[in-house]
C-alpha cells in the first residue's frame, strides 16, 4: 500500500524524534536501525527510504535541534525572570541532568560527536553557533567580549552537565550543578547595568 506524502512526512519526523532521544540516551553506536525503527513503531526496511545512512540521520538529529532558541524562549517566556537566569536555572537542574533524551544535544553527544563524520560534525556545529548566539544576546551586563563571554558559558553549562552525570556520588552530582550555576549567576549578577529580563543586542 502506497504511503501517502503526508504520512511519508510524519513517519520521518517520528523518526527524527525518536533517534534524538535515543542517541541522547546511548550514544551513536548503542542504536541500531532496527532498534530504532523498533521503537518509532515502524519497519526496519523503510527507514533507507526516508534517509540514505545512520551517518545521515545522525547529521539531521544536530540539525533538528537548530531550533534551540525558540524552546529557550517558550520556556523563558513563562517566567518572570531574566531569560539567562531561566537557562541558567533550568540547563543546571537536577531534572535536566536525570533526563538525557530529551536534554541538550551537547552534554549528551558531544564526544560521540568528535568522532564522527564531517556531515554530523558540521550539523552539530551549525546548532552549537545558534545556542553560543542565544546566550551572548542574553548576556547581561556589559557588552565587551560578548563573544568570549558566551563561548566561556556555554561550555561551563555543558562541561558541568556532563561531569553531574558521570560522576558515581550524587552528592558531588548536584555541588557540580550548584558550584557552576552559582558561578555564572553570581558573575553576571554584579555586572552592569542590571538585565532588564529581555534579551540584549549587540
Amino acid at each position: 500500500m502506497r504511503v501517502s506524502r503526508a504520512q511519508a512526512a510524519a513517519n520521518r519526523r517520528r523518526i527524527v524524534t525518536e533517534a534524538s532521544r535515543l542517541f541522547r540516551e546511548r550514544g551513536y553506536d548503542g542504536v541500531a536501525v532496527a532498534d530504532l525503527m523498533k521503537s518509532a513503531g515502524l519497519t526496519h526496511g523503510g527507514f533507507y527510504g526516508h534517509f540514505e545512512s545512520k551517518e545521515a540521520l545522525m547529521a539531521e538529529t544536530c540539525a533538528s535541534s537548530g531550533d534551540i532558541r525558540t524552546r529557550w524562549e517558550r520556556l523563558t517566556a513563562k517566567r518572570q525572570q531574566p531569560p539567562f537566569q531561566v537557562l541558567v536555572e533550568q540547563y543546571l537542574s537536577p531534572r535536566h541532568r536525570d533526563q538525557p533524551g530529551h536534554g541538550c544535544l551537547f552534554a549528551a553527544l558531544s564526544v560521540d560527536t568528535a568522532r564522527q563524520t564531517p556531515e554530523v560534525r558540521h550539523a552539530y556545529t551549525g546548532t552549537f553557533r545558534k545556542f553560543a548566539d542565544m546566550i551572548a544576546d542574553w548576556l547581561p551586563g556589559r557588552r565587551t567580549n560578548r563573544r568570549r563571554r558566551a563561548l566561556a558559558t556555554a561550555s561551563s553549562l555543558v562541561g558541568a552537565l556532563v561531569l553531574s552525570r558521570a560522576v558515581d556520588d550524587p552528592e558531588l552530582s548536584s555541588e557540580i550543578l550548584d558550584a557552576v550555576r552559582q558561578q555564572l549567576l553570581g558573575a553576571t549578577a554584579s555586572a552592569t547595568p542590571a538585565s532588564s529580563g529581555k534579551p540584549a543586542k549587540e
